[in-house]
């Protein structure tokens, strides 16, 4: 009866190793989602896990482009302030490439924001992203977001 409990012990030690071990899998449809979940918290520090630190160019709405994500934080975190809620869903286009060690990819965003004045606004972003692997973690090396200028 011991043993099958040290037996039983010994595979949960080595099934909980294994699973902490594993690298994460090639960015999908799930995994752009779960990046712009982050987004809807309003809160760009919950948004550092999937950015690569260092000196990397990010392109935003406004102003025309980051060139760390410190900076790319603080100036969207300020304008994250302004809403009380949002929500952000990827469409069907999602495309993923893999490119040697990087993936690249692009798609469009609903999106649905509601600034703390009660003004609502519905835009369709264009996100164009690249994902390098850093310590077994697949992270934005570069990004664009933008939106269709009004007709």
């Amino acid at each position: 009866m011991k043993s099958i409990r040290v037996a039983v012990c010994l595979a949960v030690i080595f099934l909980i190793f294994a699973a902490s071990g594993r690298a994460q899998s090639a960015p999908d449809k799930a995994y752009l989602q779960k990046i712009w979940d982050g987004w809807q918290t309003l809160n760009a520090d919950n948004q550092t896990q999937y950015y690569a630190q260092g000196p990397h160019q990010f392109f935003d709405i406004a102003p025309v482009k980051y060139n760390n994500w410190d900076e790319y934080k603080k100036t969207v975190g300020e304008d994250l302030a302004q809403y009380s809620k949002a929500t952000f869903k990827i469409n069907d286009d999602a495309q993923i490439h893999k490119a040697g060690d990087i993936y690249w990819g692009s798609c469009t965003i609903d999106s649905d924001m509601l600034r703390k004045d009660g003004k609502s606004e519905k835009n369709t972003f264009r996100w164009t992203f690249i994902f390098q692997k850093q310590n077994g973690k697949w992270l934005i090396v570069h990004e664009h977001v933008s939106m269709a200028m009004p007709s």
